[in-house]
């Protein structure tokens, strides 16, 4: 086996599996940085369905508005592919840990902007304009963040529970949606723009926070071993698209479900009670909020669970949900129940979504070589995220035409192309290389163990 695929090699295993200390902290380092980022993003997608398309785009009627606001929402997401590019490539030549506080810096300085933005009433047509370029500066730093925090984690893990240490980056999802939609909830009360300035303005907190927690993280251990063996390759960008794309094209297929589906419902369905009844509005958001905190530990569940079963199984069962709860999704919305409302997205966020960010990162990392993973990971997720951008404004237009079976029948088209990728991908962790983990474990640890037998002995004999 190459030296370039270290993830596999026994050099990586003993340096990987001989120490477990720091690699927690590596993990949940990763995740904070992590957490802050989804909660400047995901700030956004909440003000525009929320605030924006009267804010921003008053002169419209509201269907337009919404339209509007949902594109802005979109523009963010088509530039996290180059990000995800710039980011993955420097992350697989350079390090990950210097994209790693890179991006966090920059989201955090362009979400403090968009809490001082003038408004459409203040500035005029340069309000919006403004609006979407700071919307696209996020989503560069967005792109660029997710490859590196989550390879940082994966990279640093024992290799019998990398499907746990690299969920943990993930549950940092969740964890910002959550505290991005209590902001929201505190604030709903507030007179004028502070409703919607405050859960911006707030996230200057966070991110000192988490520059503080990244800076003081090493750099992964596989990239140095890479780097040390010359192993590194020039353009590491344009070497996974020629030698893996087809991998990077099953990514953008597992990733599109999950990620048009949380969008759809953290989102769209937002939209869609509120119009319906706008004193649901609080009653959603707690859903939100709730099923947020949920999704931290079923991520985090999600992916330890995966290194005793593999990865294939869960997303199987993940992308099985999402498909048979489409319509009863919205069923459950149009009663107007607030118990049922959160029980939506207890169901779509707690449950679907973790379960399938909790299994996405190792699975995407075991994809790729060291010297390319950065890349090919970033690439077909911020892809697929680029996609589901435009998720709610699709959702939308198909409402119009078709009533709400028009969202719920896309949620269930999602659903089945994640089972197209799941059906496409090799499974990464299966029996095989579980034993082979296994073997690998007790090769080092059995020396061990008879040197310290060994070294017992010595003391006892010397004993007067």
């Amino acid at each position: 086996m190459s030296a370039s695929n270290s993830a596999s090699s026994p050099a990586t295993v003993t340096a990987q599996d001989g120490s477990t200390r720091g690699k927690l902290r590596t993990s949940l380092g990763a995740a904070a940085g992590t957490c802050v980022e989804n909660y400047d993003f995901v700030a956004y997608g909440t003000a525009s369905a929320l605030y924006f398309g009267d804010v921003f785009f008053p002169e419209s009627d509201p269907v337009v508005g919404t339209l509007l606001a949902f594109v802005t929402l979109g523009v963010g997401f088509l530039m996290r592919p180059i990000g995800g590019a710039v980011g993955g490539h420097l992350g697989d030549k350079y390090g990950r840990k210097p994209v790693l506080v890179a991006a966090l810096l920059t989201m955090g300085i362009a979400t403090v902007l968009i809490g001082v933005l003038p408004t459409y009433a203040q500035a005029g047509i340069a309000a919006p304009i403004l609006l979407v370029l700071i919307r696209m500066v996020q989503g560069l730093a967005f792109g660029a963040e997710w490859g590196g925090a989550v390879m940082m984690a994966y990279e640093h893990a024992p290799r019998r529970r990398r499907g746990l240490y690299a969920a943990i980056p993930q549950a940092g999802n969740p964890l910002g949606i959550a505290l991005a939609n209590i902001v929201f909830l505190l604030s709903v009360n507030l007179d004028s723009d502070w409703a919607w300035r405050v859960p911006f303005l707030a996230s200057s907190v966070l991110i000192v926070v988490g520059l503080v927690v990244r800076v003081k993280l090493t750099e992964s251990p596989e990239f140095e071993e890479t780097k040390a063996s010359g192993q590194t390759v020039k353009n590491p960008l344009l070497t996974v698209l020629r030698d893996d794309w087809r991998n990077i094209l099953r990514i953008i297929a597992l990733r599109v479900v999950e990620s048009c589906a949380y969008y759809l419902t953290a989102t769209y369905l937002l939209s869609y009670i509120t119009d319906r009844d706008e004193d649901d509005r609080g009653i959603a958001l707690a859903g939100i909020v709730i099923a947020s905190l949920l999704a931290v530990g079923t991520t985090v569940l999600s992916g330890a669970l995966t290194d005793r079963i593999g990865r294939r199984k869960l997303y199987l069962a993940g992308c099985l949900l999402a498909v048979a709860f489409g319509f009863p999704m919205f069923l459950m919305a149009n009663t107007g129940n607030p118990v049922l409302v959160v029980l939506i997205y207890l169901i779509a966020i707690g449950v679907i979504h973790a379960a399938l960010t909790g299994t996405q990162a190792a699975w995407f990392a075991e994809l790729f070589k060291t010297n390319t993973r950065t890349s090919g990971a970033s690439l077909g997720y911020q892809i697929a995220a680029s996609v589901a951008g435009f998720a709610p404004f699709l959702a939308v237009l198909l409402a119009e035409s078709f009533g709400w079976a028009g969202p719920a029948g896309f949620y269930v088209v999602i659903g089945l192309v994640g089972l197209l990728g799941v059906a496409t991908t090799r499974e990464t962790w299966g029996p095989r290389e579980r034993a082979a983990a296994e073997a690998a474990d007790e090769t080092i640890t059995r020396p061990r163990a008879a040197e310290r037998t060994a070294a017992g002995s010595e003391g006892t004999a010397r004993r007067p």
